[in-house]
């Protein structure tokens, strides 16, 4: 790395650290370090043979601590079974022969084919893991070892899961809310940069509007993926009674924001191809591209003005935008039907499916956003 490169990095690390180290990061990381603590002041006063592996316990509360408390349980009862699994397969293999590298490869290969199933979640790699360490550590005493290796980690997990329910359970509704947020903010931006570009020189100069179609459905991921983590987070959840959010009117939201991200997609392979004839040459008037510039930023208005509520109602805070809309739209459509004899059809066809485009998303906004315009 160069030294302007390392000054860089060196520049903006606080801010990407301050990005990273979020409210609920945090929080986490206070719970687990609040859970180890609590496992290893008391896995000292389990009896018997546990009482020699106090060490566990606190590994035991670091694998059940996980963003949602349903996922921290699922992903506990997985680990323990993985571990019981792993110490049958060891207690096997010592039936027949003693340690040695041909019994410890086998038990370890055996362990990690069972892992790959994926039948234990996350943690599968403790399989081979558990199943090496009673050969080698355990030895002679690995019925002992074991034993006290399970308890030590089932002390911990209880402990882990006690704290994550006790301590501000986490509950990721509003998550959802700003990855919409997100998500429609920059569909308005590419939008209103498709609208700029036909108000420029033409071809025009900026082309990254052309290459968004990957974002665009990175945005849809990470929108599910905060639907998953937020119903996840709900099961078990004493929080949700307090807190709620209607997820199945977000849902409604994101198919009808799929679809439009179709139509966006198309439009802008549309607008692509006549400026640069890629990914099919196409032809635009160029009379036609200020009514379609009007209508891009009249669409890209109701994107922008539209609000979300925990109780599921789509606001907008400009009322009348999706009229205008839908009046922009009109226009231009208009203006397509008075040019359709004078103009070649070659020039007409990108701009009747640009048109069309926007017609259809407005109709897979409207049942959201028609009663609120209205």
């Amino acid at each position: 790395m160069t030294r302007s490169g390392v000054r860089r990095t060196v520049r903006h690390a606080p801010r990407w650290v301050g990005s990273q180290l979020t409210a609920a990061r945090l929080l986490a990381a206070a719970k687990a370090a609040l859970a180890v603590a609590i496992a290893w002041t008391v896995a000292g006063y389990l009896p018997g043979v546990a009482n020699e592996y106090p060490y566990y316990a606190p590994l035991g509360a670091l694998v059940s601590m996980y963003p949602t408390l349903m996922s921290s349980v699922r992903n506990s009862l997985q680990t323990l079974g993985g571990l019981f699994v792993a110490i049958v397969l060891a207690g096997a293999v010592l039936l027949v022969s003693g340690p040695n590298v041909l019994t410890i490869s086998l038990a370890v290969g055996v362990g990690a084919l069972v892992a790959a199933t994926g039948l234990f979640g996350a943690n599968r790699e403790y399989i081979p893991v558990t199943a090496l360490f009673v050969l080698i550590i355990g030895g002679p005493n690995a019925d002992g070892y074991s034993i006290g290796y399970l308890e030590q980690v089932s002390l911990g997990i209880v402990i882990g899961l006690a704290v994550n329910l006790l301590i501000l359970p986490p509950l990721t509704l509003d998550a959802v809310g700003r990855q919409l947020s997100h998500y429609r903010g920059r569909l308005a931006g590419h939008l209103s940069d498709l609208a700029e570009a036909l108000t420029e020189n033409w071809p025009p100069e900026r082309d990254d509007w052309a290459s968004r179609g990957d974002e665009l459905i990175r945005l849809v991921r990470d929108v599910h993926d905060a639907l998953f983590h937020a119903e996840d987070s709900r099961k078990g959840n004493p929080r949700a009674r307090i807190h709620r959010r209607d997820l199945a009117s977000d849902r409604d939201d994101l198919a009808a924001l799929e679809t439009v991200t179709f139509h966006v997609r198309d439009l802008t392979d549309v607008l692509a191809g006549v400026a640069w004839g890629a990914p099919i040459a196409l032809e635009l008037h160029p009379e036609l591209r200020p009514p379609l510039a009007r209508a891009l930023l009249a669409v890209a208005a109701v994107l922008t003005e539209w609000e979300s509520g925990r109780d599921g109602d789509a606001v907008l805070t400009d009322s009348g935008a999706f009229e205008t809309a839908e009046t922009a739209v009109a226009q231009l459509t208009a203006e397509l039907d008075t040019r359709h004899d004078a103009t070649p059809a070659t020039a007409m066809g990108a701009a009747t499916a640009i048109s069309l485009d926007l017609t259809r998303i407005l109709a897979a906004l409207r049942p959201r956003l028609a009663r609120t315009a209205t």
